[in-house]
Order: C-alpha cells, then sequence, then structure tokens
C-alpha cells in the first residue's frame, strides 16, 4: 500500500500519487498516459494531472490496481 507521507515531491495536489516505492516499470503511464508520466531525473513515475473525468478516474484506479510494488495511492 503506498504511503501517504512518502509521496514523490512531483505528484500534483489531490487525489491520486506515488510514492518513493515507484520502480519505473511504466504500468501506470501505459494504463493512464492523461495522468502519470515520468521523471527523468529520479527513475519513476509521478501523478502530473489529477483525473477530471469518470474515464480518466477508473483508469487510475486500474493503475492503481496493476501497480505490482502498490506505489500508486488513493486518498479519496
Amino acid at each position: 500500500m503506498a504511503d501517504p507521507n512518502d509521496r514523490v515531491p512531483e505528484n500534483v495536489p489531490g487525489t491520486y500519487y506515488v510514492d518513493t516505492n515507484c520502480i519505473d516499470c511504466d504500468v501506470c503511464r501505459d494504463t493512464s498516459p492523461d495522468n502519470f508520466t515520468r521523471a527523468d531525473r529520479g527513475g519513476y513515475s509521478f501523478v502530473f494531472k489529477q483525473p477530471q473525468t469518470d474515464a480518466e478516474r477508473a483508469l487510475c484506479e486500474e493503475a492503481l490496481l496493476a501497480c505490482p510494488v502498490e506505489a500508486i495511492g488513493d486518498d479519496g
């Protein structure tokens, strides 16, 4: 389970976030490219845009469930 106290700093404020357990596997970026992107310098993903539609929320939730290291959190 992602730790809300261990979020990567690039996350935009909001419900979804990525923590420092991210292994840069591409799952979230492939699943929800409108919401997740890569921090090239750090080699991990982060939420650059919070979901604004039901479709985006569904894809963010799918990414959360598919994350192999449970680095995606949802405070909603």
